[in-house]
C-alpha cells in the first residue's frame, strides 16, 4: 500500500453543507445505513465487476482535514462544523462485495453504517472510486473473455487523466489483463509492466534497420519491434535482420489487422521464425478483439476503449440512505419514491444462488439466502479490515466469471447473466 495524501476535499460542496445543517438540527449523530448500488447494469452489459475496493480502503484513512483543507473551507461551512471536521475520523463499519466479484442490478456493493454525518460525507469519494474502477474493470473483463487464451496488455495512460490511468491499470489487471504500460501502477500496486518503443524511436534514426538494431542491442532479441512505421513487409524483413529468427515479437498498429497479421505470419514462418509472436494494437475494444479470433495473433494491447469503459465510462452507481435511527433508537427503513429513481429501504444482505456450481440468481433482502454469501467486512469501527493482495481479487474474478452460465459470458449486448431477486 502506498501513502495517500488527504482525500478530504475529493468531495462535493453539499456533503459538508448537509453536515452543517444536520448538526444545527441535532440530527447529524443519528445512526444511519447507506447503500451503494446501481438500479440497473449499463445498457447491454450482462454483468458488472466490483473494483476499487482496495483503493477505497486506502482513501478512507486519508480522509482527514488538516489546517490546509480547513483553510479552504472557511466560506463553505460555519466555525462549529469546521471544528467537527478538524477532528473527523470515520468510526463506523462498512461491509461490501469483495473486489473482483461480479454485481448486478440492486447488488449492495457497499453497506455503510455510521452516524449520518460520518456516512454522508463519504458519498462522493466512494462513488468516484467505484464508478470509475467498476466501469474499467467491466470493460477489461469483456476484453479478456473475447481474447480467450491470448493475453491483453493495458496501454491507455495517454488517453485519460494521469491519476485515472493508474486506477485503470489496477482495475484492468484485477479483471484479467496481464500487464500495463503504467509505471505508477507497478510502483503502487505491483501490476507487471511492459513496453518497448513507439514510432518516434524508428523515426529518430536514419533507417528502420538502424532503429531496430539499436533496440535489439539495448533490449535483446526477445524484444517486440514495431514494424508498421513505413511498410509492414519491409519492416518485418528489417526486424528479422536485426534480431534473427529468435525475435520475440513484432507489433502491428494500423491497417486491416486480420489481413496484415496473416501476411506477417506467413512471412515470419517462411523466414524460419515460427516462434516470433505477433501483437496487435490500434484502437481495440472487445468487439474488435472478438472479430480477430481467427487471425494469427498472439496478444493484444488496448488503450482508449479500456480506460474509458468501452462505451460505459461510469457504472451508474448511487449512494442512498436506506435506514436511519428513529425516536425509539431502532433502525427504520427509509426509501426514495422519486419517479424512475426509487430506492428500497432497509439494510440488506446478498447471496449468489448456485445450481451445480452455476450462478442462477442474485438474491438481495434483509436476511442471507441460500448460496454463496457476497458481503464481507471491509471496515470495522473505522479501521480497514478487508485489505488484501490484488492477486487475490484477480483470482476471485476468474472464479466469479466461471460461475456464470455460458450465455452470461457473451460479449454481444443482452440481458443480465442472472436475475436479481429482491426478497
Amino acid at each position: 500500500m502506498h501513502s495517500v495524501h488527504s482525500t478530504a476535499l475529493l468531495t462535493d460542496h453539499y456533503e459538508l453543507t448537509m453536515v452543517a445543517a444536520a448538526r444545527r438540527a441535532g440530527t447529524a449523530g443519528r445512526r444511519c445505513v447507506f447503500e451503494l448500488f446501481s438500479r440497473s447494469l449499463p445498457a447491454g452489459r450482462r454483468y458488472g465487476v466490483v473494483a476499487g475496493v482496495g483503493r477505497m480502503l486506502e482513501a478512507l484513512p486519508a480522509f482527514r482535514f488538516s489546517e490546509s483543507e480547513l483553510a479552504a473551507l472557511g466560506s463553505v461551512v460555519d466555525d462549529d462544523t469546521l471544528a467537527w471536521l478538524a477532528d473527523f475520523r470515520f468510526t463506523g463499519s462498512i461491509r461490501g462485495y469483495a473486489e473482483g466479484d461480479l454485481w448486478f442490478a440492486h447488488s449492495p456493493l457497499l453497506v455503510v453504517e455510521a452516524s449520518f454525518a460520518e456516512a454522508v460525507v463519504l458519498e462522493t469519494l466512494l462513488l468516484s472510486i467505484y464508478n470509475h474502477d467498476c466501469a474499467v474493470a467491466a470493460a477489461a473483463s469483456r476484453m479478456v473473455t473475447a481474447a480467450g487464451s491470448r493475453p491483453c496488455v493495458e496501454m491507455g495512460s495517454r488517453r485519460t487523466h494521469e491519476e485515472a490511468a493508474v486506477a485503470a491499470a489496477r482495475a484492468a489487471y484485477l479483471a484479467g489483463f496481464t500487464a500495463t504500460s503504467n509505471l505508477a501502477a507497478r510502483h503502487r500496486y505491483g501490476v507487471p509492466t511492459t513496453g518497448t518503443a513507439a514510432h518516434a524511436f524508428t523515426l529518430l534514426h536514419d533507417t528502420e534497420a538502424e532503429a531496430f538494431a539499436a533496440q535489439v542491442t539495448a533490449l535483446g532479441v526477445d524484444t517486440t519491434l514495431l514494424v508498421d512505421t513505413y511498410e509492414v513487409e519491409a519492416g518485418v524483413r528489417a526486424a528479422l535482420a536485426a534480431a534473427g529468427p529468435d525475435l520475440g515479437a513484432v507489433r502491428i498498429d494500423s491497417g486491416d489487422l486480420a489481413e496484415v497479421a496473416r501476411r506477417v505470419r506467413d512471412q515470419l514462418d517462411e523466414a524460419g521464425a515460427p516462434h516470433t509472436r505477433i501483437v496487435a494494437t490500434s484502437d481495440l475494444d472487445e468487439h474488435r478483439i472478438e472479430a480477430l479470433a481467427e487471425a494469427p495473433l498472439d496478444a493484444y494491447g488496448v488503450g482508449t476503449h479500456l480506460v474509458t469503459g468501452s462505451g460505459h465510462p461510469t457504472a451508474a452507481l448511487v449512494y442512498k440512505l436506506v435506514a436511519r435511527e428513529d425516536a425509539h433508537g431502532t433502525l427504520a427503513p427509509v426509501a426514495k419514491r422519486s419517479v424512475g429513481k426509487e430506492s428500497r429501504g432497509g439494510r440488506k444482505e446478498a447471496t449468489r444462488r448456485l445450481t451445480d456450481g452455476v450462478a442462477v440468481a442474485e438474491v438481495v433482502g434483509p436476511a442471507p439466502g441460500e448460496g454463496r454469501p457476497l458481503l464481507v467486512d471491509l471496515v470495522r469501527d473505522g479501521e480497514p479490515v478487508g485489505t488484501e493482495a490484488l492477486v487475490d481479487a484477480r483470482a476471485r474474478h476468474r472464479a466469479a466469471v466461471a460461475e456464470l452460465p455460458a450465455e452470461g459470458r457473451l460479449i454481444a449486448a443482452g440481458d443480465p447473466a442472472i436475475p436479481t431477486l429482491m426478497v
